[in-house]
């Protein structure tokens, strides 16, 4: 692994890539299962993992939840237009939305809206309090249009290693 100093840009070697992809797959994989399936010793497994995650490449481990089992039955997005393209406008939007936790992803956007939202709710009627309560102009917003996926076809949380 070689880190920039110019940038936070990480390469990645082989060996990189096959932790992660590895850790991808399976983020409660024991050190010493990785290090027999990428065919390192374990200390060097582990040396290898510590520096990934002090470079933030790797940011944090997690458990995926199926939102549907356990009461959010709808998911949608919400497409935000904000009072002013102002540092202050965008600032006091980002800091509202980091506070939400249904708001799953949040994302400033170039193009016809100025921000995107992943939003997670019970049912519709949690949705409309939800925007009623915090999609509004004291968080910098002007508009909001609301989109409901009809089918889920593919979610991952895996990048496509493969392609760097």
């Amino acid at each position: 692994m070689k880190i920039s100093s110019k940038s936070v840009l990480v390469k990645l070697d082989r060996i990189d890539k096959s932790i992660i992809s590895s850790l991808q797959n399976n983020g409660r994989m024991q050190n010493i299962d990785l290090a027999k399936h990428i065919g390192l010793s374990p200390s060097s497994c582990l040396r290898r993992v510590k520096l990934l995650e002090e470079a933030g490449v790797i940011q944090s481990y997690t458990t995926v939840v199926d939102p549907q089992k356990i009461g959010f039955q709808l998911l949608l997005f919400s497409r935000i237009w904000l009072v002013g393209q102002d540092a202050e406008t965008i600032d006091t939007f980002i800091e509202a939305m980091k506070e939400l936790p249904q708001v799953m992803e949040c994302y400033i956007i170039l193009g016809e809206c100025d921000a995107m939202l992943k939003v997670v709710v019970p049912d519709l009627e949690s949705y409309r309090k939800f925007q009623s309560a915090h999609l509004t102009k004291k968080n910098g917003i002007t508009s909001v249009k609301t989109d409901v996926p009809s089918q889920i076809i593919k979610q991952s949380y895996q990048l496509p290693l493969d392609d760097l």
